[in-house]
């Protein structure tokens, strides 16, 4: 790839899909607050659904919360740990390739039973198909990297991608430099990567930022229903 189009797809367009994820998300809450949900179709077929939805979404959360802290923890820090590169890249790929199988064969089950079941692809919009797909392949695509990256198990390669995130979140005007030798497959993993955050705004995806946390430390409460003192009063004699 040239440094022209690298500069492009690795410096330019990242900030480009950063800007329309926050400012499209924070448009789409307050002028769609109604249009804020995941839209479950659990009611139509429960089959396949639970077990599908469980792996795929505890497999997507480990690997999202594996690139958040991996990718833009400062190198220092894992430094400073005692952490070294190498060991940051087995445990990438060990936890990553379990957790990406896992996501994947739960897509796999939701797609199926988006696609072959009447009742849910009738209830489902062309953008709901797209995007199970999209991440599907985002998915086959991060696990095609693994054989990859077990060539690289002294950590190097995964510096770069650390390098460029933090390059891109301190306005590096040099990261794409970092990710300009580094093969294409996983040139094309975070092309598709950048595309996803473009494009969750419009898409049902914006029901994670609405999980219910306050939940876990709301203090409980007990609904008592008072009689009504006209049905309270004994019949006259």
């Amino acid at each position: 790839m040239s440094g022209f189009f690298n500069t492009l797809f690795f410096g330019i367009y990242p900030y480009i899909a950063l800007s329309v994820l926050i400012v499209g998300t924070i448009i789409r809450y307050d002028r769609e607050p109604y249009s804020w949900r995941a839209g479950s179709s659990q009611l139509l077929r429960r089959k396949q659904l639970v077990w599908g939805s469980v792996l795929f979404h505890v497999g997507v959360i480990i690997i999202f919360l594996g690139h958040l802290f991996g990718l833009l923890t400062p190198i220092a820090i894992f430094d400073a740990l005692g952490i070294g590169h190498g060991t940051k890249q087995v445990l990438a790929v060990v936890v990553g390739g379990i957790a990406g199988l896992m996501a994947i064969v739960g897509a796999g089950m939701l797609i199926h039973r988006r696609l072959y079941d009447e009742r849910v692809r009738a209830a489902s919009s062309a953008m709901d198909t797209f995007i199970i797909c999209l991440l599907a392949f985002q998915l086959l695509l991060g696990l095609a990297t693994i054989p990859i990256s077990l060539q690289h198990l002294d950590g190097e390669e995964m510096v770069k991608f650390m390098s460029w995130a933090l390059g891109i979140f301190t306005f590096n005007g040099d990261a794409a430099t970092y990710v300009s030798d580094v093969s294409w497959i996983f040139k094309l993993h975070l092309f598709f990567g950048l595309t996803i955050l473009l494009i969750f705004p419009f898409t049902r995806l914006v029901h994670m930022l609405s999980v219910p946390a306050r939940y876990l430390w709301r203090p409980g409460y007990q609904i008592v229903r008072e009689r009504n003192s006209t049905n309270s009063r004994h019949p006259a004699e």
